[in-house]
């Protein structure tokens, strides 16, 4: 009979004490994997969350403002700079922004574009009587940075004589699609109307970049960019040092509070379940570890005949890890599965709203794991096993 015939006949022998063993296991992987599996679910939902805010560097103009009075007398402020932006500073911008971003993550492309960035022009205008703002955009490159923009009625801003409403704008104005509108006696074409948003956006009507600078005399100037890095990890406020020391009369700011916010606790949410991840795994393995050492106790019969028969240390030896192996695979699968319906139980709790999902990838993760705790608590119990002796054995009958 071969070696693992017989391992595999003991552990079917010891159905109870292998159960207790595998129990062990599955209760340390088990916790891994949900933590792991609730992690990756918030981890997707903040950074979904992040889409919505849009920009996380805009450009503005670099305007100071200083007060003015005449002793104790306040006279008010005055604003010193341009309010506009060159759009001859456009591919300054991008290429500085871009080398940062390879420079953090080295398996970007090292050609073409890889940040979003959109300049907005903006113009106070009047509307059938009614005063308004005017922005100009790029369309393709603002529906980017804007990924929360869904029209309602209609189509998206393409390009020439063309324009967008906000929602409260074309309530207001009373517009719709297909509808005209003198802007600057320019005359326009409503082509769409987004759906509400719940910000600024409701309130403003969109034009082609170039169709408002032509409108308002303002060609090659822009009031603002606002700038899409290619993650949400990338440096910004590095990108915004370098704007600002290489760019003058501009002035770069990193939208970073939300998501600093966002990522910090869900950092530190991690590193307490991880902790206990930690615990459980050290219990696991010390069930596992006293599991095995009361099973050689109850043994000493059968490695002494084992021993008499002619089975030399390195045979015992392996046969215990391969009892370790099953142990793992048994454990690490169910703990797999446990696991990942213990992160359906916990992972809207901890991230209202979280989707969880399967996640195959931490299944030969979790039986590394589960091998990992049986083999190290085998370690001890079976270098005890090769010390048993044949006398002692028969003397335990």
């Amino acid at each position: 009979m071969k070696l693992y015939q017989v391992v595999l006949k003991d552990i079917l022998r010891r159905k109870r004490r292998v159960l207790y063993a595998i129990l062990g296991v599955v209760i340390g992987t088990m916790t891994v994997v949900s933590i792991l599996t609730v992690s990756a679910a918030g981890q997707a939902r903040i950074t979904n969350q992040l889409e919505k805010y849009g920009a996380n560097l805009t450009v503005l103009p670099a305007v100071k403002t200083i007060d003015t009075g005449l002793g104790d007398l306040s006279l008010g402020t005055v604003n010193l700079g341009d309010n506009y932006i060159s759009e001859d500073k456009l591919p300054v911008i991008r290429q500085l922004t871009d080398a940062r971003i390879r420079e953090y993550l080295k398996d970007v492309p090292q050609t073409g574009n890889i940040a979003t960035v959109a300049p907005k022009l903006f113009i106070n205008a009047e509307i059938k009587g009614a005063s308004v703002v005017a922005v100009g955009i790029d369309p393709e490159e603002q529906f980017k940075v804007n990924t929360w923009w869904q029209v309602a009625t209609g189509e998206y801003l393409g390009t020439g004589d063309q324009v967008l409403l906000g929602s409260v704008a074309a309530t207001s104005l009373k517009l719709n699609p297909g509808d005209t509108i003198q802007l600057n006696n320019r005359t326009l074409t409503v082509t769409g109307i987004l759906a509400e948003t719940g910000a600024s956006d409701d309130y403003q009507v969109f034009v082609p970049l170039a169709t408002l600078q032509e409108a308002f005399n303002k060609q090659g100037l822009v009031s603002s960019i606002d700038i899409r890095a290619l993650c949400n990890g990338c440096p910004v406020e590095i990108i915004a040092g370098t704007l600002n020391q290489n760019i003058s009369g501009v002035r770069a700011v990193a939208v970073k509070q939300i998501a600093n916010s966002e990522m910090g606790m869900l950092e530190r949410i991690n590193k307490f379940m991880l902790a206990l991840a930690g615990v459980s795994l050290i219990v696991g393995g010390f069930g596992v570890f006293n599991t095995l050492l009361t099973s050689i106790n109850e043994r000493l019969k059968d490695i002494g005949i084992m021993r008499a028969v002619g089975a030399s240390r390195g045979q015992i030896i392996k046969a215990l890890i391969y009892e370790a192996i099953v142990l793992g695979i048994a454990g690490g699968l169910s703990g797999y599965g446990a696991g990942t319906l213990l992160a359906y139980a916990i992972g809207p709790l901890i991230f209202e709203g979280t989707t969880i999902s399967f996640v195959a990838m931490y299944l030969p993760l979790s039986i590394g794991v589960a091998m990992l705790i049986s083999l190290l608590a085998t370690l001890y119990p079976a270098m005890q096993a090769t010390r048993v002796k044949v006398a002692d054995s028969f003397r335990a009958l």
